[in-house]
């Protein structure tokens, strides 16, 4: 599989095509450039994984494969960072994910950003951040994966900021990047104590080596827990962060300033998923060495869900719902993650459920997420407004739009066959093989889920009837836009019957999905409920949704505010940290130690001041200097010598 490394490749030189050519290339041109250099990624993309699932089963077991890899930096006798392209099960399945949902977005944006001002820049941005995911994915060490890790927030931070007129895009942009920073340092510090003690960054030594190389990191220990504990602790804190797991959550919302493709491409599909991602490449470590960590990521995942889930059902920008519902949806992905016990393991002979459901949600996520995130982005551009308030009756108007939205929106809600039913009930039978207490949290959660979304689909499609003596007549988008819709729809509807647990699992055989029937009754029921709820309140234009948010005044207001996390941030940054710390050690630093620094000026100035006479250049002072000097130095020589 020599050709992987074009993968890498095409992307990169459509950046740096499109990036330094911004004031020759004409807008479709440069469009032109990133969709077919994309295409061409997609199809490698695809013949990877056709070629990869075909032919590298030995005995019931995909194999590894590692076709490019060359040191890049020797770090001591042992240790050296690797540059590489490794091809496993969950590379093949991010490979197809990525490049489907950015194909998807630059043929989308050829319709939507057209005749935007920077638009060259714009699909040089995204040409980056595919090439960031890309290396991301396919790096064959975790030092590797990290350097991909900071170019994907680079890259995340000029597109969500490409308004950067727009004092909100700029605000969110460094929002964004400064949060993922924070959790990238504890990522960085997790990766140097893993190292520290394993003498390697390469992923075929941590996850399929002797397990003896972590030993020392088992036998050490700090405040109780091992090193090893803590080093895939500050992992999953990285993880966390690039995911938007609660509390790194707050920049995710904001980013919705960018684009509305890009919300599709980095918040949808890709970039947040690249949190999942990291757990599941370290999941060897985590299931066999760490599980209490496992844990804990199994109860983060599942109030992530629950909280942003329970925000989404009162928001009113159909972006921000879309920003919450992908945060709940990542808290479910995590959840499927940490309820793989070793116990569970057990119990699979093929490997953990959770582990496959996660990676399968993981796929179909994206699917009709991204399709979700491209269908608003066709009704903002039909009635130039994020706002619910401004929609209604849209489905006369915009019948692709509405049907394929309609498709994202039982999928999600866990409706079979669409694909978010299949991969959601994989993730109830983990939850509740993992506890009947998780099992019900998630299902309350997914019932949410089901409520939320149908809310905003019969606010954008039914409810009251557009004004159109106000506004102009919405219209069909472009086909430019409708077309990736369609794909999109159409790979949500037959997603559900990949039978993805023979491709993808925990220990890289195979498994197949037999859905629990029980379990998938209860989803479905609970689903069907929650949606007639949303039916009964937002079909027609009614005054029941105010009643109701008059009578839990209390809870609707702090869930539309985010129940207020993002004024805790500000409060601990700006009044303890700023207040607190920061401006007494600003003082500190500018009257003491600069106090300091600049009385030593001072003093040596007046001091030159004093004596610079002496350097008159005049030879008769200089005479009786000298004279003076002379008899001075005798009188004393004669006073002390005697």
């Amino acid at each position: 599989m020599d050709y992987t490394l074009l993968i890498l490749l095409l992307p990169l030189c459509s950046f740096l095509v499109i990036g330094l050519s911004t004031t020759k290339l004409k807008p479709a041109l440069a469009g032109t450039v990133g969709t077919l250099s994309l295409a061409a990624v997609t199809l490698l993309s695809y013949y990877t994984a056709y070629a990869y699932f075909t032919t590298q089963n030995v005995n019931g077991i995909w194999q590894t494969l590692t076709p490019y890899n060359l040191t890049w930096l020797q770090v001591g006798e042992k240790l050296h960072i690797d540059l590489g392209i490794l091809i496993d099960p969950i590379s093949v399945l991010m490979l197809v994910v990525i490049s489907t949902v950015s194909l998807m977005v630059h043929i989308y944006s050829m319709g939507y950003m057209k005749g935007e001002k920077g638009f060259q820049r714009y699909y040089a941005f995204l040409s980056l951040f595919t090439f960031s995911m890309l290396g991301l994915v396919l790096a064959t060490n975790i030092f590797q994966m990290y350097i991909f890790w900071e170019l994907v927030g680079v890259s995340s931070y000029l597109l969500i900021g490409f308004y950067y007129t727009k004092p909100a895009a700029v605000a969110a942009s460094k929002k964004a990047f400064i949060v993922t920073r924070f959790a990238d340092f504890f990522f960085l510090i997790g990766i140097l104590v893993l190292s520290y003690f394993s003498q390697t960054f390469d992923f075929g030594m941590l996850l399929t080596g002797d397990g003896s190389i972590l030993s020392g990191a088992m036998g050490s220990t700090f405040i109780g827990a091992s090193a090893l504990t803590w080093a895939m602790a500050l992992i999953f804190i990285g993880a966390a962060g690039k995911s938007a797991m609660f509390p790194l959550h707050i920049w995710l919302p904001d980013a919705m300033e960018g684009p509305t493709p890009v919300s599709a491409l980095i918040h949808a599909a890709t970039m947040v998923v690249a949190g999942v991602y990291l757990v599941a490449r370290m999941f060897p470590i985590y299931i066999g060495f760490t599980p209490e960590v496992l844990q804990g990521i199994a109860y983060v995942g599942a109030f992530t869900a629950m909280f942003a889930a329970v925000i989404a059902i009162v928001q009113t920008d159909i972006k921000r719902v879309l920003a919450f519902s992908t945060i709940s949806q990542i808290g479910f992905m995590m959840v499927a993650l940490g309820v793989s016990t070793s116990m569970q393991l057990a119990e699979h002979e093929h490997g953990g459920l959770g582990y496959m459901a996660s990676m399968f949600h993981l796929f179909t996520h994206a699917m009709f997420k991204s399709l979700l995130f491209l269908g608003a982005g066709s009704i903002i551009h039909a009635v130039h407004s994020n706002e619910m308030a401004d929609m209604g009756g849209l489905r006369k108007y915009m019948p692709i739009t509405h049907i394929t939205f309609l498709i994202a929106c039982l999928a999600i809600a866990g409706i079979p066959p669409f694909s978010g039913f299949v991969s959601k009930d994989e993730i109830m039978t983990a939850a509740y093989g993992f506890g009947t207490g998780m099992g019900v949290w998630m299902t309350i959660t997914a019932g949410l889920t089901a409520f939320y979304m149908f809310r905003l689909y019969y606010r954008i499609f039914w409810g009251k009837e557009y004004e159109t003596h106000k506004n102009p007549i919405p219209h069909e988008s472009p086909r430019s836009m409708t077309f990736p819709l369609m794909f999109l729809a159409l790979l949500t509807l037959v997603g559900g019957f990949i039978p993805f647990g023979k491709f993808v699992t925990a220990d890289h055989t195979q498994y197949t999905i037999h859905l629990d029937t029980t379990i998938a009754i209860i989803s479905v029921v609970v689903a069907l409920a929650a949606i007639g709820l949303a039916t009964l309140l937002y079909r027609k234009e009614n005054d029941q949704p105010a009643r109701l948010a008059v009578r839990v005044e209390g809870l609707y207001k702090a869930a539309y505010h985010r129940f207020y996390i993002d004024e805790v941030y500000q409060f601990i940054t700006r009044k303890i940290i700023f207040n607190g710390i920061s401006r007494p050690f600003a003082w500190f630093d500018r009257h003491v130690i600069d106090g300091a620094i600049n009385g030593l000026g001072w003093i040596t100035l007046r001091t030159s001041e004093a004596v610079k006479g002496f350097q008159s250049g005049n030879v008769q002072w200089y005479a009786w200097v000298f004279l003076f000097a002379t008899l001075l130095i005798t009188f004393l020589t004669i006073i002390f010598t005697h």
